[in-house]
Order: structure tokens, then sequence, then C-alpha cells
């Protein structure tokens, strides 16, 4: 069976409160907190909105100004950028790197943050400056890698109770 444009979601719509192209929906909605009105960005695919922020009045200044093109694509950009920085933090926070010093020679010490609701873990690992592996070792997903826990594994020799411990 074949599922047409509107039955996905991808049909493009451009009505005064609701727009939807190139994988973005915006959807102007009542503010809650007051008498003014807000704006929704929902990326195709997603149950809740990407961002949520202020819309204009309309001239009578009881109901919202029309969404058009230059608008929708201004909250497309902005709601875009906002996703993208999100990932980067989020990919920052999951993998995080340090190069320390240990015997005169330069390792990277990497910690990769599985998530998982059920059974998260984090796995440690040591390279020399080659880049060829010298250590890997599982650990709390709430372990600090920060210099000192990095050097004192490697001082351990790259030992499990080392990191246990930290």
């Amino acid at each position: 069976m074949q599922t047409t444009d509107a039955e996905d979601g991808t049909e493009k719509i451009q009505e005064p409160r609701l727009w939807r192209d190139n994988g973005w929906t915006a959807r102007v909605i009542k503010n809650e907190d007051d008498d003014g009105w807000a704006v929704a960005m929902t990326l195709q695919g997603h149950a809740e909105p990407a961002l949520v922020g202020p819309w204009t009045m309309g001239r009578d200044k009881k109901n919202p100004k029309p969404l058009d093109v230059p608008a929708f694509n201004t909250l497309v950009k902005t709601a875009a950028e906002f996703v993208r920085r999100h990932e980067q933090q989020l990919h920052a926070t999951l993998h995080q790197q340090i190069a320390i010093t240990h015997n005169t020679e330069r390792l990277s010490i990497s910690l990769d943050i599985e998530p998982d609701e059920e059974n998260p873990s984090a796995l440690l690992r040591a390279l020399d400056a080659s880049g060829e592996p010298l250590a890997e070792i599982r650990v709390a997903p709430s372990f600090k890698l920060t210099r000192a826990s990095a050097s004192a594994w490697a001082e351990a020799g790259f030992s499990a109770d080392a990191v246990r411990r930290a």
C-alpha cells in the first residue's frame, strides 16, 4: 500500500496559523501564560515541538499575525539551528576526550557514554599517540572524565580498580 503526502504528514500547507514545508511544521498557538500568541516549530516525525517562541500580534491586537513565506523560512532556520546546537551539546556530553602525558608519552583518553533507559553504560579507552589502543574498560555512565581521573587510571596501569575508586 502506498501512502500519500497527506497521510505521512509531508503535504505542503500554507494557512494563516499552520504551515508545513521542508520537513517542518509551524503552528501558531494561544500562549496559555498571557493574552499573546506563540509559534511552535515541530520537525517532521517528532511528537514534541523543537522550539516554541513568542508570535507577533496582528493589527487588531487580538489575533495573531498570519504566517508568511519569510516568517516561515526564518522560523525554520532558527529551529534547525536550535536542534543542531542541542545535538552538538548531547554529543559533547556523551563523547568526551582528554589528552594527558604519562611516562613522557602523549595519551588520548576517551569516555563514550551509551544512553539507555534500562541499562546505560560507558566505555573508557586509552590510545597512544599513534592511535593504537592501550586499554579499554566498561565504567559507570556517571564516571567523571577529568585529567586527574585519566592520569590516575594510567598511573595504575589502566587497572579497573583505579576507575572504580574514582
